[in-house]
């Protein structure tokens, strides 16, 4: 039992996923040639992928609908599924159009009474379909939504093929014997022939249904072109031999042949039947270009003719032959991605994936497979330097006119620029979702999207709507939190992707422009609203980067590079911001001795007289590390020690025998006289520990010898006790 149960589970679900192969199939026209408009192959990508708004709020009607009856408030919905079986019952008569109107050109002056009323009934499935396509909805190329308006589709259709329609409905049997047979009415049947463009739409339909086999496709394809073709060259053949006089039906290629002793003279009385395998014999051996002298032009109308027929054979025969090779050799477009799509099918029912994201793989797929969209494969071997010009050229205007740059330079602009990817997305889709960690910043070249946030109740709200010059994504990379809100795409979407760390690397460079960016987020009205549940964490980073900003500053100062040093500063770093310590750059240039460096940092308008948390001066820093000349350069602009307890560092540097830090200090402004905690002034220190030339030193500092300490002891006295 247990077995079988296995077998009909497996039995189930092969079964299943046949009935859901079954269901995955391509119908839509891929085209090879596009306009080189932008825009306009983007809205030819739309068009083609039959792509609508899909905007949750407000709700409106859906886009496909074949459920609701043929008529929709007097609209028909394009993928209504009683319009679909009505174009497949034109499609019918659209065949049989396309292969009657040469034969009655050809072979008939006046249609027999049956051939007249199928021929009546045909023009009137024609008429009702005309009728028809004035209440079929159509899809806006430039907004991608449904329109339902009846002037608008009047319009669009009357523009386009209604006149060859509405002429080839035309009952010219009729008008041909009411004319007096006047044969130039004639010529006007052959505007019945651009129905053939049905059967045209329905071939290239078919070859993207992967549920046919794509060789059976287009050899049949293939085979009905030559049939075609040879029909209406036997239908022409016979034509001009029938414009003839009965007198020279000798002078026609059929009236003077003779096949055995078989002869078709007065070939007018001869069955319909022999005449058109005869007409058609000539013309397929034409084409073949075979020859056999059987058959062949007799007068000059006919000579011309086969020459203009044969040269369109060769034509013909290498088209024939090179789709042939490509079956062969497995080398069309189509084929590749009707396997890949296959095995994309395969993987799909395998996993029992959703019919919502198996929409979306088969609509990207479909857009990977157009690859002149992106034109990533054109432009694939050109060198970088041209790349990055075409980037500027078709990418700039967009990412300029984005608020989030405003105000950026141009140098920041052009280093974004060059790094860009250009994607395409489908109505429905999530790009990015709420909570998750983004690497990517997109800008909005083409479409609409809307931001979506989940409100504490746990419904879906609309916070936002983006539409072109707009950009997502840059407030969770910028102040590195998780995305805000999620952001769907609404309308199909040509959009600019750049990913973080590149971001971040020009950000580094540039960095006043990053100061800029962050600056638009909160300044900005467009943005203001959008972030202003988040702006504090706006302003921490802000904060952050500031403090990033200084440290990088500072660093640069510590180690001397003075080319780093300028090239922050004068790219909008402050030369005045201090670290963690209140150190400024000029205390570690003073601190290293880095006398260009001070020099610069001064000329930029750095602080002299700035004290850090320690109370020390880019001075005092100098004097400590004994570097003259930078103190020297300090003094000479004005700095001051501002030394705080003078006397007890100056007492401290006494009792240790620094004597080249008295001096220094001394020299720049230190007190000699300034007394410690115990009222001891350096001269005492020196007396008492008897340091001659430290005492010398400070006497000539201008040291007072009569200052006594707390023991009321002056420095003389205490040399003499010790």
């Amino acid at each position: 039992m247990g077995r079988l149960g296995s077998k009909r589970r497996v039995g189930e679900e092969a079964e299943l996923e046949a009935v859901e192969e079954e269901k995955e199939y391509e119908v839509e026209e891929v085209h090879d040639r596009l306009q080189s408009s932008r825009n306009s192959r983007l809205a030819l990508f739309g068009s083609d992928l039959r792509l609508g708004p899909r905007r949750r709020r407000p709700p409106r009607r859906p886009a496909v609908d074949g459920e609701d009856g043929f008529f929709h408030d007097h609209i028909i919905l394009p993928d209504n599924k009683l319009y679909l079986l009505w174009t497949k019952f034109i499609l019918v008569w659209a065949v049989y159009s396309s292969f009657f109107t040469p034969f009655e050109f050809g072979f008939f002056r006046g249609l027999p009474d049956k051939l007249f009323v199928l021929d009546i009934v045909g023009q009137i499935a024609f008429l009702i379909d005309i009728v028809l396509k004035f209440f079929v909805a159509y899809r806006d190329p430039d907004t991608y939504r449904i329109v339902r308006n009846p002037t608008s589709i009047a319009l669009r259709y009357c523009k386009s093929s209604f006149i060859f329609d509405l002429l080839g409905c035309f009952p010219w049997d009729i008008i041909y014997k009411a004319c007096g047979s006047k044969e130039e009415v004639r010529y006007l049947l052959w505007i019945r022939l651009t129905r053939a463009l049905k059967v045209t739409e329905f071939f290239r339909d078919l070859e993207k249904d992967i549920r046919v086999n794509y060789l059976f496709t287009r050899i049949v394809k293939l085979i009905v072109v030559e049939i075609y073709c040879t029909h209406t060259a036997a239908c022409i053949f016979y034509y001009l031999a029938t414009t003839l006089p009965e007198s020279m039906e000798g002078n026609t290629w059929i009236g003077s042949l003779k096949l055995g002793e078989y002869s078709y003279d007065h070939f007018r009385e001869l069955d319909l039947i022999k005449l058109y395998t005869t007409s058609l014999y000539f013309a397929i051996v034409t084409m073949a270009t075979v020859g056999y002298g059987d058959i062949h032009a007799v007068n000059v109308r006919e000579m011309i003719f086969v020459m203009i027929y044969v040269s369109f054979d060769m034509i013909l025969g290498a088209y024939l032959i090179g789709n042939m090779t490509a079956l062969i050799v497995k080398g069309s477009r189509t084929e590749r991605f009707r396997d890949k799509m296959k095995e994309v099918i395969r993987y799909m029912n395998r996993n029992k994936l959703g019919k919502e994201i198996r929409e979306q793989i088969k609509g990207h797929l479909r857009l990977q497979y157009e690859s002149s969209y992106t034109e990533a494969s054109v432009l694939q071997d050109i060198p970088i330097s041209i790349r990055a010009k075409i980037s500027q050229t078709l990418y700039k205007p967009y990412v300029e006119s984005t608020p989030l740059f405003k105000g950026c330079s141009a140098e920041f602009i052009q280093q974004i620029v060059i790094r860009l990817q250009e994607e395409f997305f489908l109505p429905g889709e999530v790009i990015l979702e709420q909570g998750s960690a983004v690497d990517q910043i997109y800008f909005v070249c083409h479409g609409a999207l809307e931001g979506v946030g989940i409100g504490e109740d746990g419904q879906e709200e609309t916070i936002l709507m983006l539409e072109p010059e707009s950009s997502f994504g840059e407030i969770a990379i910028l102040c590195n939190i998780p995305q805000p809100y999620s952001v769907r795409v609404c309308e199909l979407c040509r959009l600019l992707r750049l990913d973080k760390q590149s971001f971040t690397n020009i950000l580094e460079i540039y960095f006043v422009d990053g100061r800029k960016i962050l600056s638009n987020l909160t300044d900005n009205n467009e943005y203001g609203g959008r972030v202003k549940q988040i702006e504090s964490d706006i302003t921490f980073h802000i904060g952050k980067q500031e403090a990033e900003l200084t440290l990088r500053v500072n660093s640069a100062a510590f180690y001397g590079d003075l080319n780093q040093l300028k090239g922050l500063i004068r790219a909008g770093a402050d030369p005045k911001n201090t670290d963690y310590d209140g150190r400024s750059p000029l205390h570690l240039a003073a601190s290293k001795g880095y006398e260009d460096v001070a020099q610069f940092l001064i000329h930029e308008g750095a602080d002299i007289d700035l004290a850090d948390k320690f109370g020390n001066t880019p001075l005092l820093e100098a004097v400590k590390q004994g570097h003259d000349r930078v103190a020297t350069l300090l003094f000479s602009r004005g700095a001051k020690l501002n030394l705080e307890n003078a006397g007890s560092h100056l007492c401290m540097a006494v009792s240790k025998g620094d004597s080249d830090f008295v001096r220094r200090a001394l020299a720049y402004g230190a007190d000699p006289d300034s007394k410690d905690y115990d009222h001891r002034s350096p001269l005492h220190i020196a007396a008492a520990e008897g340091l001659y030339m430290m005492a010398k030193m400070l006497v000539d500092a201008g040291a007072s010898v009569f200052a006594t300490d707390r023991g009321h002891y002056s420095a003389r006295r205490r040399a003499q006790v010790g």
